[in-house]
């Protein structure tokens, strides 16, 4: 009898250290199953450029962070995060779509750093005909199309509906305003042609060779266009969110911002 007991023991034995080392093996600890990390980043679409060429170093730098991007309009990406879109970090390409996240609460207040600046640039296409040599020359009747970004949700077309208010054009020009819905789709119409002028960053301007910038807007004339990040607050990765915002601010992200024609904001 006692010889039963004792090999029912051993048994128990033996199936627990079984079914601990099992449980083991499909879960390993928790400093381990958070090893490898998948940032989402929703950022202005002028950023895409720089942001996608400045990845792979952080990445090397970060080799267990993946990062994913979103981009679009800062307004539309503001939207996305309010109505619970699932976002690490926010790039805008202004203050007041920040302004109003963190309104809300929905922001990280001690992540949030200005990181860039831009210029506001108007172009043409390339092989363009038209005398145009400033903002104020699209009151010319030959050009019979602009397109600009939509002041509510793109920022580009917040800064440029500053300028025309500005020059005190816009009356005359609203006619001919055709809006989209990013920047790089103003950038796009004027590529292809479907709109004699656009008003892009020249960020824009640089990486395309369909068009050319034929004027630089006084920074007089609008808004300081500046690039605000910070970490959305429902990330659930917050530690690795901070170390990209990190990375953007040393020299490696620097000289590509620059590169691109971006300034360092101070």
């Amino acid at each position: 009898m006692k010889r039963r007991h004792f090999l029912t023991f051993l048994v128990a034995i033996a199936v627990s250290l079984l079914l601990s080392t099992g449980l083991k093996l499909f879960n390993p600890p928790m400093a381990i199953a958070r090893t490898n990390t998948t940032l989402l980043v929703s950022a202005a679409a002028s950023l895409k450029d720089a942001l996608q060429e400045i990845n792979p170093g952080f990445e090397r730098a970060n080799p267990n962070i993946k990062v994913n991007y979103n981009f679009g309009a800062s307004g539309a990406l503001q939207q996305q995060i309010e109505q619970g879109a699932p976002a690490d970090i926010f790039l805008s390409a202004a203050t007041r779509q920040m302004d109003n996240l963190a309104r809300s609460n929905l922001i990280l207040p001690n992540t949030r750093r200005n990181l860039l600046t831009n210029r506001l640039v108007l172009v043409v296409p390339r092989d363009s005909t038209l005398k145009i040599d400033s903002f104020r020359d699209l009151t010319n009747p030959n050009i019979q199309k602009i397109s600009a970004g939509e002041p509510r949700s793109v920022p580009a077309g917040q800064y440029s509906e500053e300028v025309f208010k500005n020059l005190g054009i816009l009356e005359r020009i609203r006619s001919k305003l055709v809006f989209a819905n990013s920047v790089r789709n103003v950038l796009a119409a004027v590529e292809t042609g479907n709109a004699d002028a656009g008003i892009v960053y020249t960020t824009d301007a640089k990486i395309s060779d369909r068009v050319k910038a034929i004027a630089t807007a006084p920074e007089n004339l609008h808004s300081p266009i500046v690039y605000p990040m910070a970490v959305v607050a429902t990330s659930k990765n917050q530690a690795a969110a901070r170390s990209y915002l990190s990375y953007l601010t040393k020299a490696p992200a620097r000289a590509i911002f620059e590169k691109f024609g971006f300034g360092i904001a101070k």
